[in-house]
């Protein structure tokens, strides 16, 4: 089969199934997850196209049974992974003020575009340019997003410090 011929033969297979395929996603694992599913099964049927029989739906439908079990594995390896990292102790250096422990506290009070401006500095070592690469925004605006989540961390750690709610007030959310 040449490259034409698979391509329109994905295609087709796509117009006729994919409703189907999503759907029995849906029923077992819910919306949230279903075009993700949707999307794995046609691509191990695009890197398998010559498997694919003419009655096409049974065999993607056992694709997708596979997919949603490899899924469901990994929700319980990383589910357990958590566990066991909650159940970890804390470093010594944690209990101190200002120490790590403080500073986790702050750093998981913000919001995750925040955290991730933080982080990609801190802790992957990206310079600023680079960063914003990652971020795929310009470098002025990197610099900013970095500059408001440098301030919000530092009120953060005050208010960590202090012993206050580890979040933000709307108002200080705002600014």
């Amino acid at each position: 089969m040449d490259e034409l011929e698979r391509r329109a033969r994905l295609e087709a297979l796509f117009a006729e199934h994919a409703a189907a395929v999503r759907a029995y996603a849906w029923r077992r694992i819910g919306p949230e997850v279903a075009d993700d599913t949707v999307s794995e099964v046609f691509v191990v049927a695009c890197r398998r196209l010559e498997d694919v029989p003419a009655d096409a739906l049974p065999w993607l439908l056992a694709c997708a049974r596979r997919v949603l079990a490899n899924q469901r594995r990994s929700a319980r390896r990383r589910d357990a992974l958590l566990d066991r990292l909650h159940e970890e102790p804390a470093p010594a250096t944690a209990e101190r003020p200002g120490g790590s422990g403080t500073l986790l506290t702050a750093l998981a009070s913000l919001r995750e575009s925040d955290r991730e401006v933080l982080l990609l500095v801190a802790w992957e070592g990206l310079d600023p340019a680079r960063a914003a690469a990652a971020l795929d925004c310009s470098r002025p605006a990197f610099a900013a997003r970095l500059y408001r989540a440098r301030r919000r961390l530092a009120r953060a750690l005050e208010r960590a410090e202090r012993g206050d709610s580890p979040r933000p007030t709307p108002t200080e959310a705002m600014r």
